[in-house]
């Protein structure tokens, strides 16, 4: 979280900013709350000891995502950049052309929702149902994204699943009784899947990289160009990182 948000600050400065498209993962695994998400109402902070699971607040919004057995892209863009301009749905319709281009190129018969796809179940976790224009796979939610806006640069990212321990994610997570947490599990697990639940063939992470690169490049006509954190940027991770390990941010609502 502290990369994206250096990149974004560095981004905002620069007087010929180049977007980025950024992979990373998570080790150990992290619960990642979204930005307005209640800590105290939503997380069980005991159970994530006890399952050796971190927890980090997000700059964006949306819902909590396990970050586990996934792959998790970032875009971080000037606002005005015509590939991702516009509101934050128009923006994330751009950026899911390019998503969906590099599943189908595996075969995987990825599409876009159209917002709205079967009632989300109430849950505090991001992938209960999609939003306009995120990913599915026959109507069950494969990618949840989501995006922030500042200093005139825009940073979307999003959790894309390889495998989904669901039982685990509803542990971490507050129900007011066990009955109500069985049950929106089992609701739950009929709106999220993931890429070894819908395609047959295991797909490892650089594989999903290279293929999504190659979307981007085909719907946005672009080059991507490999590159590593800027000596300005590492010299801004060390304050950015311990604000996202601190309880003060984590916490904060």
């Amino acid at each position: 979280m502290a990369i994206d948000e250096v990149l974004l600050k560095t981004m905002a400065q620069a007087p010929a900013p180049q977007p980025v498209l950024r992979f990373y993962g998570w080790h150990p695994a992290t619960l990642s709350l979204g930005y307005a998400q209640s800590y105290d109402k939503e997380v069980n902070e005991e159970a994530c000891r006890a399952e050796g699971i971190d927890i980090v607040r997000r700059p964006t919004g949306g819902r909590a995502v396990l970050h586990q057995y996934e792959l998790t892209y970032s875009v971080i863009a000037p606002e005005q950049d015509p590939q991702v301009s516009g509101t934050v749905t128009e923006s994330y319709l751009k950026i899911s052309k390019a998503l969906v281009a590099g599943f189908q190129a595996l075969g995987i018969p990825a599409e876009m929702s159209l917002g709205g796809l079967g009632k989300a179940t109430g849950t505090a976790a991001c992938f209960d149902a999609p939003s306009w224009y995120e990913l599915v796979v026959q109507g069950r939610k494969l990618v949840g994204s989501a995006q922030m806006r500042k200093e005139g640069m825009l940073l979307q990212h999003g959790s894309i699943l390889l495998h989904f321990d669901a039982d685990l994610l509803f542990r971490l997570l507050k129900f007011p009784t066990q009955e109500m947490r069985e049950r929106l599990l089992q609701g739950f697990k009929a709106k999220a899947c993931a890429l070894d639940g819908v395609w047959p063939r295991p797909i490892e992470r650089e594989e999903l990289e290279r293929e999504i690169c190659r979307g981007f490049c085909s719907v946005m006509g672009i080059e991507l160009i490999p590159s590593q954190l800027t000596a300005e940027e590492k010299s801004l991770m060390p304050e950015t990182s311990s604000k996202y390990l601190s309880d003060g941010w984590t916490k904060k609502r």
